[in-house]
């Protein structure tokens, strides 16, 4: 009996622990060796060819280069109602320019009649004249509005992209920490049938057999924490895009080539699209300065008038200049260049800020990327391989349940740990990809040029799969 458990938990172990709850069926027929060999042998070709289907969705999955599923992606973001309100606004800009590009004044007619002893008529056209350049500084601003608008929506649709890209990885880590907990709980499960074999072969005392019933109990709870998780994700996916269905894979691999390229440009030459939008800010409020200067100057007034009174014609020229004696609205000159260096400072507080950030995350990331290099490395060789030993280990009572359920633990929480590093990575250079204003770029250039930007082939993310066969051995 004992060496039968062992031959079949050896088997489970080649397979990944996808099928161990199929252990119990040589119970019953223990006590024949051939029936048991039949048996054994068909659950092993039953195994194999699982483990092969696992290995082919995984294949799949990896084929899915980010190049691939990122324009489906962009796709379905433009036809979102946000995005089409930004559409919208890029139109009100273009009209904004237009509007201001039209003359200042219109001419002004002007009929009189006066009824006397003889009887007077007469006609007027006046026309101001636009002195300060007022249709000029207008269509300047209204310019540099609009830039102002496409780079604040620019940076908008970044952030927003950054914060749905972010959602799908979310929603991927999620699914994998579900498949796992899955995973966990029905290997338990087989593992406390192996319990119940080896108590009743006087293998294993009730106390072991109780604690493997609890860390059932355990994983049962696991798994409920982890829909439950993956249920948040999918609802925030469904929120953010509308429903929760897109061809996502792992783009770890791309982060840092990518990273490296555009910290190169993170200066100030080129400028970052962020910090283009803050200087644009000071342009404008130069622009502004120009405005108010435009506005209070002392446009002159032409007039022409013809006259008839009795029989006499008569024609008037005249000019009209304000006098700007009581009020010369200097001091709406001076807020408005108080305006002007207040758009400087906070230009040169959101160059600080946004260079802080740089270094933090050129500090960051590659740390994060070299840890999950480690980790990646420890739990997919060495863990692979303490895994099998320890449960080989318990098979054979070499060590106490408590001792390997404790190791089996410690396997799983590494496994976890390499969850949350890899969300870490996602959120720390989409984070700033969004807020610099880098993001859509990359993004365009994918979506033109995807075979520029393959997926990168050093070692994938450890799969659902592949950390069950690690943890759960």
């Amino acid at each position: 009996m004992k060496k039968t458990i062992i031959a079949r938990t050896l088997l489970g172990l080649l397979s990944g622990g996808v099928l161990l709850s199929a252990l119990p069926l040589s119970v019953a027929v223990a006590a024949d060796p051939l029936l048991e060999a039949n048996i054994i042998e068909a659950e092993t070709k039953v195994i194999e060819a699982d483990s092969a289907d696992l290995r082919a969705k995984d294949a799949d999955l990896a084929s899915v280069s980010f190049g691939k599923w990122l324009p489906e992606l962009v796709e379905q973001f433009n036809r979102l109602p946000e995005v089409q309100a930004q559409l919208v606004r890029q139109q009100q800009a273009e009209l904004a320019i237009q509007a201001a590009d039209r003359a200042v004044y219109n001419p002004e007619l002007g009929l009189n009649y006066q009824n006397a002893d003889t009887d007077s008529y007469s006609v007027g056209l006046s026309q101001t004249l636009d002195w300060g350049n007022k249709r000029g500084v207008a269509t300047r601003r209204a310019q540099l509005e609009a830039q102002m608008l496409l780079a604040d929506i620019g940076l908008e649709r970044g952030q927003m992209f950054a914060e749905r890209l972010l959602a799908l990885a979310e929603q991927a880590q999620a699914s994998k920490a579900l498949t796992f907990a899955d995973q966990q709980l029905r290997f338990t499960k087989a593992q406390l049938n192996i319990a119940e074999q080896r108590l009743a072969a006087g293998d294993l005392s009730d106390v072991e057999l109780q604690l493997m019933q609890l860390e059932l109990a355990s994983n049962s709870a696991d798994y409920a924490l982890a829909e439950q998780a993956a249920l948040v994700a999918d609802g925030k996916v469904i929120e953010l895009l509308g429903n929760d269905q897109f061809a996502f894979s792992e783009f770890i691999g791309s982060i840092e080539g990518a990273f490296t390229q555009f910290s190169k440009a993170s200066g100030t030459e080129p400028r970052l699209p962020a910090l283009t939008f803050a200087y644009q800010q000071v342009l404008l409020a130069r622009a502004n300065a120009m405005q108010v200067k435009a506005d209070t100057a002392a446009d002159p007034t032409i007039s022409i008038a013809a006259e008839k009174e009795g029989t006499d014609n008569k024609l008037g020229i005249g000019v009209s200049v304000p006098l700007q004696v009581r009020n010369n609205y200097s001091e709406l000159q001076a807020i408005a260049e108080k305006d002007t260096a207040i758009a400087e400072q906070q230009y040169l507080a959101r160059e600080r800020v946004l260079t802080a950030k740089r270094k933090q995350v050129e500090h960051a990331l590659p740390r994060l990327l070299a840890r999950y290099q480690d980790w990646r490395e420890l739990v997919q060789i060495s863990g692979a391989k303490a895994a099998k030993s320890l449960s080989q280990q318990w098979q054979a009572g070499d060590i106490s349940t408590s001792d390997y359920l404790q190791s089996r633990r410690q396997l799983a929480a590494s496994y976890l740990v390499g969850l949350n590093l890899e969300t870490a990575i996602y959120q720390t250079w989409l984070t700033w990809m969004g807020e610099s204003g880098q993001l859509m770029p990359f993004v365009e250039q994918i979506v033109s040029s995807p075979s520029a930007f393959k997926q990168a082939n050093a070692a994938p993310s450890i799969t659902p799969n592949a950390a069950a066969g690690t943890a759960n051995e």
